[in-house]
């Protein structure tokens, strides 16, 4: 009998023949020539293989099984909740698995994934039928000084006041990060075996590979996001447009891809006038076309066009792992960072209990959105004109002196509005029976949430890969309505306000019982079943978690058999 992989990145016993273990040892060798053919002194594998054919050194077979280490995996996740809670819950859903995994990070970034982690290692505490979970640890660095405040670790912390060169010195502090990074690969006991880094830390494919450690890259987009941003760095189509049409509200086609995407010119990255950000995402891009791969936080059947474009157009590969938050169910733990919520969870779900099936809109931009108090005025015009329920989580503003005529006595009454204050349960207050729609600024996170929970959207991108993902929502899976934002801009930036008849529309659209509604109701309903079998045992995820470990674990013996069988011909 032949060895066989049991899809959970680990081995079942089994007997090896003399052929199979020589088709291994050459496939093995191979890939170890190719990964070491830039060295000045090549190995003697002819000779090796010839003179030392028979010798112990290669794998023979063996009356008893070896122990097998599990992978060690590191993550070097980037200092923003979009970014840094995902990749916690997806060490989470590694060591579930029996790989070692650490996240490495900063104090303060530390803290806010310590939660999740905590209870992502007591729900591993006894481990899988195959493999024992091993407790996910977190490797504290000091934040590199950098000219930020003390403590000033997360983008999250970042205001209007702060200006745009806080952004840069986060990207400065990123670069500084290399020191441990190194310092972790080259001293780390047991050895990494694959390390999960953010596209943001560009540097760090040259240093994983500098210590023979393949990286995967982990951004926390979707796979439909990815694409169109390597068809916009790819073909630049502010390029190709008119050069008399500088209308920032005329569509321009993105080329290439599955569907037709279009977005306005004020939303598609600029070469001519942003040139470092552009730069920056260049090698970005370059940097990951040379990983080993990358991971999503999504699943195959959320974006399957998407998936077969990124492997057979642009020659990627892609593992699609999620959705995280809910394989871990730890999101609600992890958002918090440690701050005190006062009972806000069974307040607002005790709120929720009192209302009909459906019959809630949830109004949260997450964590690194603010809004004008013009803007504000109009949200609350609109919710109040939609006669809708609403749950509304505002940040940015203690005040309550924006609020229109009648508003403050709306929420003070209790019946129809909720109003919070910061952070929210937002993956409780969506799985609830009440909710009935989601206005969402699209981070992806929040989409993949409203998803997982079939709740459907009203889509307010403000910058980035937001607008991508509205597409997606809106055109391609048909789950949501926009708002009709228009204007990309960085989080601190202003924007347009949009009226609050507009918004009222929006609400009354998605959750009206009309044939539209209804049909997106059903949709998401469908992506909600999909979303729960991906990471059953068979299902899509829980095979590319699998996939992945098989991969880098058959990737580990490999690099064994070349350091035994090239060592042992150093010896001669």
């Amino acid at each position: 009998m032949n060895e066989e992989e049991n899809g959970d990145g680990n081995l079942r016993g089994g007997e090896r023949s003399e052929g199979d273990v020589s088709l291994r040892n050459s496939v093995c060798i191979h890939h170890w020539i190719s990964r070491h053919s830039s060295s000045s002194a090549p190995p003697r594998a002819s000779t090796v293989l010839r003179e030392k054919r028979d010798t112990p050194w290669l794998l023979l077979p063996r009356d008893e099984p070896q122990p097998q280490q599990p992978l060690h995996i590191l993550f070097l996740p980037y200092f923003a909740p979009g970014h840094l809670i995902p990749a916690a819950d997806m060490a989470a859903l590694f060591a579930a698995r029996g790989a070692r995994c650490t996240i490495l990070t900063t104090p303060v970034n530390a803290d806010i994934i310590r939660p999740a982690v905590d209870r992502a290692n007591n729900a591993n505490l006894h481990g899988s039928d195959s493999a024992p979970a091993i407790p996910i640890d977190i490797s504290v660095v000091p934040f590199p000084d950098v000219g930020l405040p003390p403590g000033f670790e997360n983008v999250r912390y970042i205001t209007q006041s702060h200006g745009p060169e806080y952004y840069g010195k986060f990207l400065h502090a990123g670069l500084l990060l290399q020191v441990p990074f190194d310092r972790f690969l080259a001293d780390s006991r047991p050895r990494v075996d694959a390390v999960v880094t953010d596209s943001f830390f560009t540097w760090s494919q040259d240093a994983a590979a500098a210590h023979g450690v393949p990286r995967l890259v982990f951004l926390g987009i979707s796979v439909f996001a990815q694409c169109c941003s390597e068809s916009t760095l790819r073909n630049n189509p502010l390029e190709a447009c008119p050069d008399d049409d500088e209308d920032p509200d005329a569509f321009v086609l993105l080329p290439g891809l599955p569907h037709r995407v279009e977005l306005r010119r004020r939303q598609i990255l600029d070469h001519g006038k942003r040139p470092l950000e552009w730069e920056f995402y260049e090698s970005a891009s370059t940097a990951d076309q040379r990983s080993f791969g990358e991971v999503f936080n999504s699943f195959h059947e959320l974006e399957p066009d998407y998936v077969e474009h990124f492997h057979a157009t642009l020659g990627r590969r892609a593992w699609l792992v999620g959705p995280v938050a809910l394989a871990t169910d730890s999101r609600d733990v992890a958002a918090t960072g440690g701050i005190s919520t006062d009972g806000v969870a069974d307040i607002c779900l005790r709120w929720l209990d009192a209302k009909p099936v459906g019959s809630v809109v949830y109004i949260s931009f997450g964590t690194l959105t603010t809004f004008s108090l013009a803007e504000l005025v109009e949200i609350a015009r609109g919710l109040d004109l939609s006669s809708k329920n609403f749950l509304w989580v505002i940040s940015g503003t203690e005040s309550s002196e924006w609020m229109p005529q009648g508003f403050a006595e709306l929420l003070a009454r209790g019946d129809r509005g909720f109003v919070i204050r910061g952070w929210a349960p937002q993956t409780l207050i969506l799985k609830h029976t009440a909710l009935g729609g989601f206005v969402t600024h699209c981070g992806w996170n929040s989409v993949l949430e409203a998803v997982s929970a079939g709740v459907p959207m009203v889509t307010w991108p403000r910058y980035g890969d937001q607008f991508h993902n509205e597409k997606l929502v809106v055109e391609v899976l048909k789950v949501g309505v926009n708002v009709g934002a228009r204007d990309s801009a960085a989080a601190i930036d202003t924007h347009e306000v949009i009226g609050g008849e507009v918004i009222t529309a929006s609400v009354k659209r998605l959750m009206d019982d009309s044939e539209e509604g209804n049909a997106m109701r059903k949709k998401v309903q469908e992506l909600r079943t999909m979303a729960t079998k991906a990471l059953e045992k068979g299902g899509s995820s829980y095979n590319d978690v699998g996939r992945l470990m098989d991969e880098l674990m058959a990737r580990r013996r490999c690099d064994s058999v070349g350091e035994n069988v090239f060592g042992a011909a150093d010896g001669f």
